[in-house]
């Protein structure tokens, strides 16, 4: 039986395979490569931001060796970085949640 930890990366792993490699490198992603996979896995994200740039900083961001494209490391940063911040939001509901006087569900 496969861990949950083992499934999510296999998962990530998949995720990032499937939308590298239509153009160019296939193990990085293009610019619109990123941008297909932010809208097919983030198109909830992406539909908040008000930037129509958004792809285009999230890849200066994240390529940090400057190729013009993301590799798998790059976007492992990516994955860290938003599941922490995802995990600092649930803490703090969390919290607000069992502070005195707030509603509870």
């Amino acid at each position: 039986m496969t861990s949950q930890l083992q499934t999510a990366i296999e998962g990530l792993v998949n995720v990032f395979h499937s939308y590298s490699g239509k153009e160019g490198d296939k193990y990085k992603l293009s610019n619109l490569e990123l941008k297909n996979l932010f809208q097919g896995e983030f198109g909830d994200f992406l539909g908040a931001s008000n930037d129509p740039c958004v792809v285009e900083k999230m890849l200066a961001d994240l390529d940090e060796n400057k190729d013009g494209e993301v590799d798998f490391q790059e976007f492992v940063i990516l994955v860290a970085a938003l599941t922490v911040a995802c995990n600092e939001f649930f803490i703090e509901l969390h919290e607000s949640k069992e502070q005195p006087g707030s509603k509870k569900d």
